[in-house]
């Protein structure tokens, strides 16, 4: 039996602590190991319904307390999990189907674990000839009691898709190995504590964000939680903060744009209490410390601590985590000088860019930097690479399996970057996103924050994206919305705005300004903005 597998079966022996759901409407709190009594009369259903080892199914379900169970059972039964895309109010259902089949067919799943709140999609799935089982149908008597070499350490556990285009899918393959690596390292960076940490989460479980991180690792180790979904929090903000105060929260996590909406919120709030709050992890996409010195600034009257915020780097490649700032030690930037980034390709002290320093690698995780075929030093930048038994082994393709590592084991994870002295890791941007303009490196990044400054622009909703070069030199454009796209003359003022603000901050003019309606831009299904779709719009 794998280690992660023998660890998750022995919390839910030695535990008391659990997992809440159903908040604000309806809270229901189960120990894990009412949980594990679920998943094992679940796994006995799955294993009568013909499911076994190395069997993949898609899940599609938003209810983390049919989540939890679930994924337990399949995992008992040495299969693998795939969260599925979920469709939205917006989402063309016949083009969902066909990406639903593609999928499938990719990881090898016959069938799709179907629960609320898309059980109603049973005839879409059945006008495709996709076998399902509604998760509230699976109730297999006796509970399942696995056997001793039910999984092995190079099992897949979770199939992770990635955040690209549904026509063209890729899936992480995540092993047994990875996860308890993972998990290990983690719970050892953030220094987590049984008996008194409790997780408080929004995040997708569709995400690694929010599958591994704050659902497999309580379930896992023991932790206690408190999970909502989604729409929860986007429908209420202010919800995710009430949970903390109400639950004593200590540990949570989102990508940086949440804490910018959470910290608007918290301006206008009352009878709150964040001094619980240790670990507020701000991962996923790029740290604004703008943002975060507005979510503390505005938390503070209700005893949020600065030193909680932990920047943090990390990808469904490496299972979730791949460096964690030090902890309580709150956001630190590492300030240099702009024309030796850009022109150079070194980060050298000085002023005009500043990026938030993201910690060392993860116990068990090697990072170096390569640039032009050699290993660069302390400041340099380059493509940073990864090493370890947190490390993905592959992906699944349209194609078949992609090998992900090296023949010495290393992974180039698509991101520019560099260490600093003490072996922290930075982060400036991903490799094929940078825009090179006479000879400089201009990280959309730096655009973005610049341009999302204008007034009447949408905060986080600034995407800059090159620009064919044809028989010219490269150039970008930058992409906005605003509530007043459907002005000319408020997008004739929005338009110059940015240029400005562009122009002040990187030395660069953006070639065109668009100002789009609200809802415009891509965006993947965790929220993030994509570049590359943003650049196929325009």
């Amino acid at each position: 039996m794998s280690r992660f597998l023998a660890t998750l079966l022995d919390s839910a022996t030695v535990t008391t602590r659990g997992m809440t759901t159903g908040e604000p409407a309806a809270p229901r709190r189960r120990t894990w190991a009412e949980v594990h009594a679920e998943a094992r009369n679940r796994a006995a259903a799955l294993r009568a319904a013909g499911l076994g080892h190395g069997q993949a199914v898609g899940v599609l379900a938003g209810e983390p307390a049919a989540i939890a169970p679930l994924a337990q059972a399949v995992w008992l039964l040495g299969g693998s999990v795939t969260m599925l895309h979920q469709p939205t109010a917006r989402t063309d259902l016949a083009h969902w189907a066909e990406d639903t089949v593609t999928v499938l067919r990719m990881i090898d799943a016959t069938t799709v674990l179907l629960g609320a709140p898309f059980d109603a999609l049973a005839p879409v799935l059945d006008e495709r000839g996709i076998s399902h089982l509604l998760i509230d149908s699976l109730d297999g008597g006796d509970p399942f009691v696995p056997d001793a070499d039910v999984a092995d350490e190079d099992d897949t556990a979770l199939l992770q898709l990635t955040s690209g285009s549904t026509a063209e899918p890729k899936a992480v393959r995540i092993t047994h190995r990875n996860l308890h690596a993972n998990i290990t390292a983690m719970r050892e960076a953030a220094r987590l504590d049984v008996e008194r940490d409790v997780m408080i989460s929004w995040l997708p479980l569709f995400h690694d964000m929010g599958m591994v991180g704050f659902l497999t690792i309580p379930m896992v180790t023991g932790l206690e939680c408190v999970i909502v979904t989604p729409v929860d929090f986007l429908t209420r903000p202010l919800l995710w903060a009430e949970l903390i105060s109400r639950h004593g929260g200590t540990v949570t996590a989102a990508p940086n744009f949440a804490y910018a909406v959470l910290g608007r919120q918290l301006a206008r709030a009352a009878d709150l209490d964040l001094s619980t709050l240790r670990i507020a992890l701000n991962g996923a996409e790029p740290v604004d410390p703008v943002a975060v010195r507005a979510f503390v600034e505005n938390g503070a009257r209700f005893g949020l601590r600065p030193e909680s915020v932990l920047c943090a780097y990390g990808m469904a490649e490496t299972a979730l985590g791949v460096a964690f700032a030090p902890v309580e030690t709150g956001l630190a930037v590492d300030e240099i000088d702009a024309d030796a980034l850009e022109s150079r390709r070194r980060a050298e002290p000085g002023t005009g860019r500043a990026f938030p320093l993201l910690g060392p690698p993860l116990p068990g995780i090697e990072a170096r930097v390569v640039a032009d075929g050699r290993t660069v030093g302390v400041r340099e930048v380059g493509s940073i690479q990864l090493r370890g038994e947190s490390v993905t082994p592959g992906y699944l393709t349209v194609d078949g399996p992609l090998a992900t590592r090296d023949p010495d084991g290393w992974f180039d994870t698509g991101d520019e970057g560099y260490l600093v002295e003490d072996g922290q890791v930075v982060v400036c941007g991903r490799t094929k996103d940078v825009i090179i303009m006479g000879g400089r490196n201009i990280y959309p990044t730096d655009i973005e924050r610049a341009a999302a400054e204008a007034d009447g622009v949408r905060a986080g909703n600034a995407v800059a994206v090159r620009l064919p070069a044809g028989d010219r030199r490269e150039s970008f454009a930058v992409v906005v919305e605003s509530r007043r796209a459907g002005d000319a003359d408020e997008s004739a003022v929005i338009r110059k705005d940015v240029i400005s603000r562009v122009v002040s901050a990187v030395g660069a003019r953006p070639a065109r300004v668009e100002v789009l309606p609200p809802g415009s831009l891509p965006k993947t299904p965790s929220g993030k903005l994509r570049r590359a779709a943003t650049a196929e719009l325009l």
